[in-house]
């Protein structure tokens, strides 16, 4: 059974070979000051970009990570440690966060090849971040990215439908719903039907009925009075664990239509299903009612629908979204870029095997706009050099020395920045079939250092 003490320690959520390789650095009196970089190697098929997201969970992370009594005493029974010196055990009793930490902040657009978030600290201290920042950037900007997919498509003929993040039953682990539900938001839902999200982040919240509480009740139509009895100003009905068609008929004939503010439509035909159920509420004079649709949607599949000018309102998205199924993993990266030393000053340190090439040095990622505020170019330049004419450097601080430079934004300023970045995209970038490659450009600086 774990520990309430355990349970909220995040200490241990990593792979062993950071812990292994912690020792080893200590043992060893490796010192030096280290600059990892994280990024994108290579952009997933038919994206041509990634929304920025999971910078707050990061920082919480590094601000409060700790390693407690339970944690060192399991790790001291693990057999890769037998021959580790007592004395790391007691520095990991004392771990503190000292170093440094900039980043896009969350919302920006970003592309393969460029440092999201860049970690300066000794060795041991940046080493040790390593798999939980990647799990948490991994997951959040998926997420954020595919959400955004999915409202252009809600949105593709100009008109502004929403999107509802309906996915968290077919998330990876509830961490994981309530994580995308985070990041479905601030890539442009309208909220969630996370309650644990809403709570933490105060995003807003939406439900409806399953289909087995109509199976509950001897009839449909009482299923229907029984919650609008209930909820008798939020009464928004599932209307498809029948027939649909019967169950929206019966609907127009009870005392509750007038209170009725939508009803949702979760299989079938859904083109053919909302117009004729779009018909008999609007020949019973209700206009008002809103036609909610769910059931495996996707980016694809909304954005057909809309063209065919099907009378949907509103979109509940879930597997697709939450697991971005299509693909469902970024091609993250946490690599050493430079460590620096009395002995040896700042040494610039690369991956060179074939496939699996990094850049070496500490670097900066300036973009430019054109006059109306779209990005047309970005590029990569060494952390020391001034930004390009025109341009604005996108890492910003988020720690110093262990501490938080400034309070991390509220989730609600994060989307309308979110939808800001997403705006000054070209719009090719908004093709969802085929992706648009962004070329990034090297400085003069950098491209000396790339063999």
């Amino acid at each position: 059974m774990i520990k309430p003490e355990d349970g909220h320690n995040d200490a241990l959520k990593t792979d062993l070979y950071e812990l292994t390789m912690a020792a080893g650095y200590f043992k060893n009196k490796m010192d030096a000051r280290a600059v990892f970089e994280l990024s994108c190697h290579t952009m997933p098929p038919n994206r041509s970009y990634l929304v920025a997201c999971g910078l707050g969970q990061i920082a919480d992370y590094v601000l409060n990570l700790r390693f407690n009594d339970s944690d060192i005493q399991f790790l001291k029974k693990v057999p890769a440690f037998k021959d580790v010196p007592g004395s790391f055990f007691g520095y990991l009793k004392k771990f503190r966060f000292t170093g440094d930490l900039w980043a896009m902040p969350e919302g920006e657009i970003f592309f393969a090849q460029q440092p999201i978030v860049q970690v300066e600290a000794p060795i041991i201290e940046a080493q040790i971040l390593e798999t939980y920042l990647l799990s948490i950037i991994n997951i959040e900007s998926l997420v954020a990215s595919k959400a955004a997919r999915v409202v252009g498509a809600a949105r593709c003929d100009g008109k502004d439908r929403g999107v509802i993040d309906f996915g968290s039953r077919r998330a990876h682990g509830p961490q994981a719903g309530f994580l995308a539900a985070r990041a479905a938001y601030i890539g442009g839902c309208l909220g969630t039907s996370n309650v644990y999200a809403g709570k933490i982040f105060g995003i807003p919240i939406f439900g409806t009925i399953a289909h087995s509480w109509v199976e509950a009740f001897d009839s449909e139509e009482e299923s229907f009075s029984a919650y609008h009895k209930t909820f008798p100003e939020n009464t928004i009905l599932l209307v498809d664990t029948y027939d649909t068609i019967k169950a929206v008929k019966e609907i127009t004939r009870m005392k509750l239509k007038n209170d009725l503010r939508g009803v949702r439509l979760d299989s079938g035909d859904l083109e053919v299903l909302s117009r004729q159920v779009r018909n008999i509420l609007d020949g019973a004079g209700l206009k008002h009612v809103r036609i909610i649709a769910s059931g495996n949607l996707n980016e694809y599949k909304i954005r057909e629908l809309v063209k065919s000018q099907a009378p949907i309102d509103l979109f509940g998205v879930g597997t697709d979204m939450v697991t971005s199924r299509d693909y469902p993993a970024l091609d993250l990266t946490y690599k050493l870029v430079q460590t620096e030393s009395r002995e040896k000053g700042i040494t610039y340190k690369a991956k060179y095997s074939p496939g699996k090439e990094t850049v070496p040095g500490r670097k900066q990622v300036f973009r430019g706009y054109t006059k109306k505020g779209a990005i047309v170019q970005d590029t990569v330049g060494l952390f020391s050099e001034k930004a390009p004419a025109g341009t604005k450097p996108l890492l910003r601080p988020v720690l110093r020395k262990g501490r938080l430079v400034e309070p991390m934004p509220p989730v609600d300023r994060i989307r309308k920045s979110a939808q800001q970045k997403l705006a000054q995209l070209p719009p090719e970038f908004l093709n969802l079939n085929n992706g648009c490659t962004h070329k990034v450009k090297y400085t003069p600086q950098i491209s000396k250092l790339i063999k």
